[in-house]
């Protein structure tokens, strides 16, 4: 009981942090999308929303949840094996290629803006607002994602505390900015969504800045543009592109689902758009916890003590499943009441539809942190091409294609959106915890053979 504890104490204090980052950085799109709800309506919210959707899709897959979290696992089995000198060569290729892909996608959206929005289906009456979020935030994008590749180097130290300070600026400049500049309060000029999008951008930059500046915090002193080794950048992209892909596979899929959806109308649009930023607060925890599994068992990896790994991998689920299960209670019963703190009172509608599908929504919480979980346990293990297969099959093979048939060529319900995610996530989390099992029992075997070779060998 004694151990239990000493592992549910280690791994919350890493991943409390970590859920808390997850949890503020997820309150920057729900603000948005709550207060320009109240501005403009459907409309405003249709905007926002499908602007948010396109940029951290791409933002994530190749750096939140891609070149961000390898840096974790690359950084812990470094850091967990002794090896200081190897894991800061890694580091610093890590900015390079972070540094490239920043700059390349930030211009990409600032140029392309509206040929993206037009090439993706977006509804006439949003095209304007949103193409003006979109490159207002693309300025701000490239020192997020920057930002979001430092909290992975922080993460991977063992230090969840920085980027959750770094959250919190998001989120404490984010609110104030929303409120002055959406409404124009205190004299100052009423912005409508433009203003939530500076609110945004303006957030990423000050993050940006607070984590540069902490950077000197870090057991590994990072240097800026050093030189290219391309034997270190293939072994960095071996590991980071297919965790990007799973990220990608999961993100792309959820965008097109989104396009699907946006064929309803703007009614379903708006009422699936607010549940899934609500629901998306519940997924936070998930992530912190995930997070920091893939730091916990990357450094019980790099010290070759599996059966630790397993101890901590098993302990994380738990805990995330029970967070997690919590919010779908939560939803379930005061589904209508959270809908209505998103949009105007009048659109009855919405609310009514949208707390339909929060309630379906609730049955996919406990799969869904446990799929995040063993997929944070594999990147730890450096693994991270069993989660993109898994995603890949689930959200290509599975779910976009009952998307496809019921909502885009039947134009079934929205609620049949919502079933097919149930499906789909619960799916997954079976298929990667079967995997794992496996995983882990041959390493643990793998590991005992080498001791008994060693002791036969003395």
């Amino acid at each position: 009981m004694k151990d239990y504890l000493k592992y549910v104490k280690e791994i919350l204090k890493l991943a409390l942090p970590a859920v808390g980052e997850m949890i503020l950085y997820m309150l920057v799109w729900v603000f948005d999308t709550m207060m320009v709800g109240h501005y403009g309506g459907k409309y405003s919210v249709a905007a926002v929303g499908f602007s948010s959707e396109i940029m951290y899709t791409v933002m994530n897959t190749l750096i939140g949840m891609g070149l961000s979290v390898s840096m974790t696992s690359i950084i812990a089995r470094g850091l967990g094996a002794k090896d200081e000198k190897k894991t800061l060569k890694f580091a610093n290729q890590g900015f390079n290629i972070g540094f490239v892909i920043a700059l390349t996608v930030s211009s990409t959206y600032f140029i392309f803006a509206k040929n993206i929005l037009n090439f993706l289906g977006a509804e006439k009456e949003i095209i304007g607002m949103a193409s003006s979020y979109i490159r207002i935030c693309s300025v701000g994008m490239f020192f997020t994602m920057l930002g979001n590749l430092f909290s992975g180097m922080f993460r991977g130290c063992k230090d969840t505390r920085t980027p959750l300070y770094g959250a919190m600026i998001v989120n404490c400049v984010n609110l104030v900015l929303d409120y002055l500049l959406i409404f124009g309060k205190f004299g100052l000029p009423e912005l409508g969504v433009k203003g939530a999008a500076l609110a945004t951008s303006t957030a990423g930059i000050s993050c940006f800045i607070f984590l540069f500046f902490r950077l000197k915090k870090l057991p590994i002193k990072l240097k800026f543009f050093s030189k290219i080794d391309k034997n270190i950048i293939k072994e960095i992209l071996r590991f980071s592109i297919p965790a990007s892909l799973q990220e990608g596979s999961f993100s792309i899929g959820k965008l097109m689902g989104v396009v699907i959806v946006m064929s309803l109308g703007s009614l379903a649009f708006s009422a699936n758009q607010i549940s899934v930023t609500i629901e998306s607060i519940s997924f936070m925890p998930g992530w912190g916890f995930s997070l920091a599994c893939t730091a916990l068992t990357g450094y019980c990896v790099g010290d070759g003590d599996f059966v630790k790994a397993k101890k901590y991998i098993n302990t994380t689920a738990i805990l995330s499943g029970i967070i997690m299960g919590t919010f779908g209670i939560i939803f379930f019963f005061f589904s209508k009441d959270i809908i209505k703190l998103f949009i105007k009172k009048d659109e009855i509608e919405v609310i009514k539809l949208g707390a339909i599908c929060l309630q379906i929504g609730c049955f996919q919480q406990i799969g869904t942190s446990l799929g995040m979980t063993f997929s944070g346990a594999f990147k730890g293990m450096g693994d991270s091409k069993t989660p993109f297969k898994v995603s890949f099959v689930c959200n290509w093979l599975i779910r976009l294609p009952l998307m496809y048939y019921f909502l885009y060529l039947n134009k079934k319900p929205i609620t049949y959106f919502w079933w097919i995610t149930v499906l789909q996530w619960n799916l997954e989390a079976i298929t990667l915890f079967i995997c794992y099992k496996f995983k882990i029992k041959n390493l643990i075997k793998m590991r005992e053979r080498c001791k008994n070779n060693m002791c036969e060998g003395e």
